[in-house]
């Protein structure tokens, strides 16, 4: 398991009809596969389970997300919306991946 694959962190879609669309990890669902949310389409009521195979991890991390996760506070469909936005409007327009990623 790749250890920067994390709940709240920033991850886009590089296959399937999804494919471009930005999530936040939800959870991690076995060895290679995670679930992702992004408050719009995939709401927390019905995450999408991903390959890991079929995302790009970016190094930025939803700080506030990830932390209510971890402490098992209630995360709701707005706080996803917010992080993502606040994520990919921040101070870099478009993301770079991390070296060596998928």
């Amino acid at each position: 398991m790749n250890t920067r694959i994390a709940p709240g962190r920033l991850v886009v879609s590089t296959a399937g009809r999804d494919s471009g669309k930005f999530y936040l990890i939800l959870d991690l669902a076995g060895d290679n596969m995670v679930w992702l949310v992004n408050g719009r389409d995939r709401k927390l009521a019905a995450p999408k389970k991903k390959n890991t195979r079929h995302i790009k991890v970016y190094p930025r991390l939803a700080a506030e997300v990830a932390a209510k996760i971890a402490s098992g506070q209630r995360v709701n469909d707005q706080d996803i919306r917010k992080a993502l936005t606040h994520l990919l409007n921040g101070p870099e327009q478009n993301p770079d991946p991390e070296p060596g990623g998928r």
